[in-house]
């Protein structure tokens, strides 16, 4: 038997196929473009994001027996919107999550129909990623196109939706788009009449390891599988990477270097921070979670190496840096798109501090490095004021990758780091939630427990953590000190 998981990132598709012991046998990742029309906008084509699956998927399954293939789930970006209209056609291209258009409406839900109102309906509060602001923006800025809105969906779920013709959406993905009811598992008709749409333009609720219908039968044909292979609907990546992680216990906490920076912590209940400054969402294995996000993680050294030094030689930058030895006085506030843990900033900004006559570029690639490692240390802060304590980590997303990134995340956090049997997070997740949709295992703590194995532990380096922790503490003023210049 063999199990699919599709991730569909924000740069590319992952999809890949594991057997029912968890081994990857076929891995394939497809790139699609990203628009940025105006400052602060970024979209995508859906249709995109639907040729390179089902390119993809060709990929895969010629490494693999087509007819063993009993199921296949997804993950995917968060905070997507994607409207169709009564033809099924795509209205408009896909407002992504990093898209920063949406400030006036956030301050509209959060100052004036009340961040308490708000959080008590939802859990969380109005940030320009979420999706019922850019359901008001397209509302106040196109209003021809939001009258012709017949489905608002999320990224994966177009996707999901294409392969089984059922209009569905999981708890963890929903949760993210600000009119979910997250502590009740339901839509809140608070936030639908704001927005001004109804629970009929929205797809019905699955647990993300539920099965939503079978493939359907033309595109069976075409990519010669049987006809009964499930669709699981799956989750968003972070809580699927989770999956993939195996954090699955009530304690359990993952830290995802990939595009986006996030910190996820798994709680027995649904909790909430009373300032709002992480979210609280469902989580892919029934449950909860918070988590907070920092915007420009990989991306932050993505821009670094490929914007700015004009080298795709990672190993070899990263490389220059002797590690045990450096010292630098130089500071990065990784904020390129924004920030939104625990800023909540679309204003805030990219910006490197301290350097002096002496600097060199292994100063700022460590700078920037640290800088991210700084951003989630925000996040684990916050969580110890609420009571969650964490001892050690898993780590995933590209990168996870790096040994000296690795490492810097457990001096910087204070906390053991361990990797896994697989680095490929969501697309891993979401196949072992295909294994649970079909039947395979009863739940999906019980897939995880047979399939990830911890392959290596980064243990803290004392003199590191006391470098950083006094680091972190100059780091935590700059912003502040810069708050009103991002403005002007």
């Amino acid at each position: 038997m063999n199990f699919i998981g599709i991730d569909l990132g924000t740069s590319s598709v992952k999809i890949i196929a594991i057997n029912e012991i968890g081994e990857i046998i076929s891995s394939v990742s497809m790139e699609y473009p990203i628009s940025y029309p105006q400052p602060l906008w970024s979209e995508q084509n859906p249709d995109d994001w639907w040729n390179m699956t089902l390119k993809g998927l060709e990929a895969v399954l010629e490494r693999i027996d087509r007819k063993q293939v009993k199921s296949i789930a997804l993950s995917g970006q968060m905070h997507g919107l994607v409207i169709l209209d009564e033809n099924d056609e795509v209205i408009r291209p896909a407002i992504l999550w990093n898209d920063q258009r949406t400030e006036k409406e956030c301050l509209y839900l959060n100052e004036e129909i009340g961040r308490e109102k708000i959080s008590q309906w939802t859990g969380n509060i109005a940030i320009a990623g979420f999706t019922a602001p850019k359901v008001l923006w397209v509302r106040n800025n196109e209003p021809d196109n939001f009258r012709r809105i017949k489905k608002i969906m999320l990224p994966k779920d177009y996707i999901a939706y294409k392969m089984s013709g059922v209009f569905a959406t999981d708890y963890s993905d929903a949760s993210g788009t600000l009119y979910l009811d997250v502590g009740n598992k339901k839509w809140s008709q608070d936030m639908l009449n704001i927005l001004g749409i109804s629970e009929s333009q929205l797809p019905k609720l699955y647990e993300s390891y539920e099965a939503i219908g079978s493939i359907k039968g033309d595109l069976a044909d075409k990519l010669g599988l049987e006809k009964d292979v499930k669709i699981v609907i799956g989750g968003g990546d972070q809580s699927v990477a989770a999956i993939g992680g195996g954090i699955v216990g009530e304690k359990d906490c993952s830290v995802s270097l990939g595009t986006s920076g996030v910190v996820y912590a798994n709680t027995p209940h649904f909790v909430v921070d009373e300032n709002n400054r992480l979210h609280s969402f469902c989580n892919a294995n029934g449950k909860y979670h918070v988590m907070g996000v920092t915007l420009a993680a990989a991306a932050s050294l993505k821009w670094w190496m490929e914007n700015i030094l004009k080298s795709d030689d990672y190993d070899g930058i990263t490389g220059e840096i002797d590690y045990r030895n450096a010292s630098s006085n130089v500071f990065f506030l990784p904020y390129l798109m924004g920030e939104r843990t625990p800023h909540n900033d679309p204003h805030a900004r990219g910006t490197f501090l301290g350097m002096d006559m002496t600097t060199d570029r292994k100063d700022m690639t460590l700078a920037v490095l640290e800088g991210v490692a700084f951003s989630l240390r925000d996040t684990f802060e916050i969580m110890k004021e609420m009571g969650i304590e964490i001892s050690e980590i898993t780590i995933n997303g590209g990168g996870a990758r790096s040994a000296l990134w690795c490492q810097i995340m457990a001096d910087v956090l204070n906390v053991e780091v361990k990797k896994v049997n697989s680095d490929d997070g969501p697309a891993y997740g979401a196949a072992i939630l295909a294994s649970v949709g079909y039947g395979l295992y009863d739940s999906v703590d019980e897939a995880c427990r047979t399939m990830i194995k911890v392959t290596d532990t980064i243990c803290p380096i004392k003199e590191k953590v006391d470098l950083y922790s006094l680091r972190y503490n100059k780091y935590r003023q700059l912003y502040p000190c810069l708050k009103e210049l991002f403005r002007k």
